[in-house]
């Protein structure tokens, strides 16, 4: 019999010995979803930093608005690159050597994008914001490691664990920005280098937490287990039981679910800092949109995943598709200077987000078998990120050529393909 490196030799014997029994593979579960959550609150902090002043430090060293976009674009494209990386080595190594990996690298990135702009460097800015991304891509893979042991009814909830983590940390730095922005100054440091060096620091943490305290790693036991099931081994196996039979057509829908999401908040979100900057909004203000609206991106999951679990993944989809509408209407609509408004505006477009990744994310889990699913994942968030790279690009482009009210509605109505797609998915079911 011939066995893949990670379940020959004695991590074999340890499986068949020790993780036969549900009530070990529910205290691992249990376990995975804390030290998930201890590094998501790091990591949260880590991905907010370039979310929050990424469009602005290009606008600063470039002169221009219309490639103001392009940071969100290659951090993006590079979470793209490491959403690959994360998921071969997940497939090899387990969730531990694939996120610990991950997060490392955006930390790198981090400090690299610090240095750029003490030596001015806008080559060194562009590379370092790629390798950047790899924290980005780490953190969103970070939701899929709580999964591996958890029961059909409760893998939504089980992605929304980690993704509620990741608020503590993601809504807290881009409040910190005028701080990081002060401490940096005081080291003679451009003030927009600020928040990156609270990013380095968070994803450098979250790294080294998945990496010490990941063992055993859950993805390393779920694969095991799904063989010895198919082997005959584990007959009576009652959490892999449930697991069902590879579906193209539920990775192609879940796969379209989180692309459009994506596609939509991530070019409304790139332009948003722009256009509050152009009407007179401050660093201090530009954080508090962008931190509500990161916060309504994670904040609600526990919630969303508890209704994606009851009433399903289509009706939450059909409700991550208006409330993106709800978004992109309000944000075209609202006056420049009405904080209120914005504020609304990017809360929904959070929310809306979050209501199609949970679904979609779900949706994946559901159509994938253990033993091939960190493959699949990974290139599932390949194009994500590659969707968000586009949304990052063209953003400040459409705006440049129109408005960011233009760039809003568009947005909106984009989100409105979702419906279609669910229902595209409801008739393939029913054939």
């Amino acid at each position: 019999m011939t066995h893949t490196p990670i379940e020959s030799g004695s991590m074999k014997i340890q499986t068949q010995t020790i993780w036969q029994t549900e009530e070990a593979q529910r205290r691992l579960y249990k376990r995975t979803l804390y030290i998930v959550v201890l590094s998501q609150i790091f990591g949260g902090a880590g991905l907010a930093a370039g979310v929050t002043v990424g469009a602005l430090l290009a606008q600063d060293m470039l002169g221009t608005d219309q490639l103001a976009g392009i940071p969100t674009a290659l951090l993006t494209l590079g979470s793209a690159c490491a959403s690959v990386l994360v998921g071969r080595l997940t497939q090899r190594l387990g969730r531990r050597g694939g996120l610990a990996t991950g997060f490392l690298l955006g930390g790198l990135g981090s400090i690299g994008v610090i240095f750029a702009t003490i030596w001015n460097s806008v080559a060194l800015l562009f590379v370092s914001l790629f390798v950047y991304g790899a924290g980005t891509a780490s953190n969103l893979q970070a939701r899929y490691a709580g999964t591996d042991l958890a029961k059909k009814s409760e893998r939504a909830t089980a992605i929304s664990v980690a993704l509620v983590s990741t608020t503590f940390g993601a809504v807290a730095a881009p409040n910190l920005v005028g701080v990081m922005g002060q401490f940096a100054q005081s080291f003679g440091i451009p003030p927009l280098a600020g928040p990156f060096m609270l990013s380095a620091a968070a994803f450098l943490a979250a790294g080294i937490i998945l990496f010490i305290l990941l063992r055993p790693d859950p993805y390393i036991i779920a694969r095991s287990l799904a063989n010895n099931q198919v082997q005959g081994l584990a007959d009576s196996q009652p959490i892999m039981n449930d697991q069902p039979a590879a579906s193209k057509r539920g990775i192609v829908v879940g796969a379209a679910v989180m692309v459009l999401t994506q596609i939509v908040m991530v070019a409304i979100m790139t332009m948003t800092p722009v256009h509050m900057k152009h009407h007179g909004h401050g660093l201090h203000e530009v954080g508090l949109v962008i931190g509500i609206h990161i916060g309504a991106m994670y904040l609600p999951s526990l919630l969303t995943g508890m209704l994606v679990d009851k009433i399903g993944r289509k009706a939450m989809t059909f409700a991550s598709g208006l409330t993106l509408l709800a978004a992109g209407l309000l944000a075209a609509l609202a006056p420049a200077d009405s904080m209120f408004l914005l504020i609304t505006a990017l809360a929904l477009l959070g929310l809306g987000w979050n209501f199609g990744l949970i679904s979609g994310t779900a949706l994946i889990v559901d159509a994938t078998q253990a033993n091939t699913r960190a493959k699949t994942q990974g290139t599932v968030d390949v194009l994500v990120a590659l969707a968000g790279a586009s949304g990052g690009a063209l953003s400040g482009m459409v705006v440049a050529q129109s408005s960011y009210a233009a760039l809003s509605l568009i947005g909106g109505l984009l989100a409105l393909i979702l419906i279609p797609v669910m229902m595209w998915s409801q008739r393939g079911q029913n054939e």
